[in-house]
């Protein structure tokens, strides 16, 4: 390893201690709080959060509907990689924060649209960081990493260690992969956001919750998919490199 991949380990190091760290008394308090206050939405609300999930990992699996230019940074560093990344997530956070902020002032309907189209600006992100690491989306193991990428990010403490298992790799990724629980993952990702989502939906705080959330969301995304595909691209790494 040069100096900056051994700067590298060290991050992913440190991001793993604080992935698998258990969540604390106030993650436990805020869990019941969404308990409760998720037993007083409309059904229709989590019907479209539900939907919304089911059409993403329809359209993450078949990845018709995502034009992220293959081959394209094979050439460029890691040093490069991480900086273009970091570049891309800035833009991202934007437009996430941006669309936040303009469902979340438009009432519950607008609202309710947000789940979707956050979803949508989420996928395009970890399709853009697969391309930016050098993984080819066309093929249909590295769509499903991308999905375990997201559970990873938007899971709670057990299912964070078990995907993490997972993603540290070193084995056969399509043998690791096949097995994906899409009722598992779509039920972690709404016990996940809809706490803070559903806060979107309340007249008043709409667009504050939805520009901040949105924002804060893509962050810790942006931060799982950078080291999940570093942490890769130094184990899959020749030894005579």
């Amino acid at each position: 390893m040069n100096e900056y991949e051994l700067y590298v380990y060290d991050e992913i190091q440190s991001w793993r201690s604080k992935l698998l760290k258990k969540s604390g008394f106030v993650k436990g308090l805020t869990k019941k709080a969404q308990n409760k206050f998720n037993s007083m939405i409309p059904d229709r609300a989590h019907k479209v959060i539900t939907e919304g999930i089911k059409g993403m990992v329809k359209a993450t699996l078949i990845g018709s509907n995502i034009t992220t230019k293959k081959d394209q940074y094979h050439h460029l560093s890691l040093r490069e990689k991480d900086r273009l990344l970091k570049e891309k997530l800035s833009n991202y956070k934007k437009t996430a924060a941006a669309e936040g902020a303009g469902t979340g002032a438009g009432g519950i309907l607008l609202g309710l649209a947000d789940f979707p189209l956050l979803l949508q600006v989420k996928m395009k992100f970890l399709f853009d960081a697969a391309s930016v690491y050098g993984f080819d989306t066309r093929q249909y193991e590295e769509r499903l990493f991308i999905l375990h990428v997201f559970q990873l990010a938007f899971s709670n403490d057990d299912m964070r260690r078990e995907t993490s298992k997972s993603l540290n790799i070193g084995i056969n990724i399509k043998s690791v992969l096949a097995d994906m629980d899409w009722h598992v993952f779509q039920q972690e990702y709404r016990d996940y956001i809809d706490f803070v989502k559903m806060l979107q939906l309340i007249p008043g705080l709409g667009a504050f919750v939805g520009a901040y959330a949105n924002y804060n969301l893509l962050d810790h995304l942006g931060e799982t998919a950078m080291n999940a595909y570093r942490l890769r691209l130094l184990k899959e790494k020749p030894k005579d490199y």
